[in-house]
Order: C-alpha cells, then structure tokens, then sequence
C-alpha cells in the first residue's frame, strides 16, 4: 500500500466521554443560558452555571443520587434546583438544538441513524406484581 494512502485514512475511534463543559463549548453556552435563565435581581445569589452543568451530566452519565453528586459542583440541593428550573424553561432543548447545529455544520451528524437513551426509574402508582390496582371491584 502506497504511504501517501495511509496518512488519509481516517480512524474512527470513539471521541472521549465528556465529563465536564470544554471551554469553547461553555462560551456558546453561556451566553444561551444568560438569556433564557438570567439571574434575578432578588432572593438568594444563584450557584455557578457552568458548575451546575457540569453537575447535572455528571449526575446523568453516572447515574448516582443527587444527594451523592461529588462536592465540586456546588450543593447537591441547588444542582438539582439549577437541573429543575433549566427544565421548566425548555433550556435543555435550545442547549440541544445550538449543540446539533454546530455538530451538523461540522459534518458529525448521521441522519441516516439517530437513536435516544434515557434513564429508567421507578414506576410510581403501579401495583405490586399479581396485584389489583384501585382496591377491590
């Protein structure tokens, strides 16, 4: 095989796991999260955003309690504030919708494959097996 070929062939390893916010990545951030969620001006100072971030995919990568996030990312309580308030205003999906734009200008989106993944949890208000649900009939 010619040399020339070798030094173009790509290899398709995986891209490191994300533990934590790049900087380049927390610069487009930012300024998107200031906008929909900015600080009030009342009531209690508000924790780091970028350590809340870094805190909620720590908590959604690991998959531990939120009691049991590492203290680096600031009050397990208020990560987990920051996490429900982000929620309620939609920031996840505009979060999502610049990330996708960016990655499909780059070329790393596949439309031809996409797939989701979410965490499972305890179904509330189910029955125990063999179990009636609503008492008796």
């Amino acid at each position: 095989m010619d040399e020339s070929m070798v030094s173009e062939e790509r290899t398709d390893e995986p891209l490191p796991t994300i533990w934590c916010v790049p900087d380049d990545l927390w610069m487009i951030l930012e300024a998107l999260i200031r906008e929909h969620d900015p600080p009030k001006c009342t009531g209690r100072k508000r924790i780091d955003a970028r350590k809340a971030l870094d805190g909620i995919i720590f908590r959604g990568r690991s998959g531990c309690q939120w009691n049991r996030l590492p203290r680096d990312f600031g009050d397990d309580s208020s990560v987990h504030r920051t996490f429900q308030r982000w929620n309620r205003l939609g920031l996840f999906e505009k979060l999502w919708a610049v990330l996708l734009s960016s990655c499909e200008d780059l070329g790393g989106v596949d439309w031809e494959w996409q797939a989701a993944d979410a965490m499972l949890g305890k179904a509330r208000g189910v029955p125990k097996r063999g179990g009636r649900r609503g008492g008796r009939s």
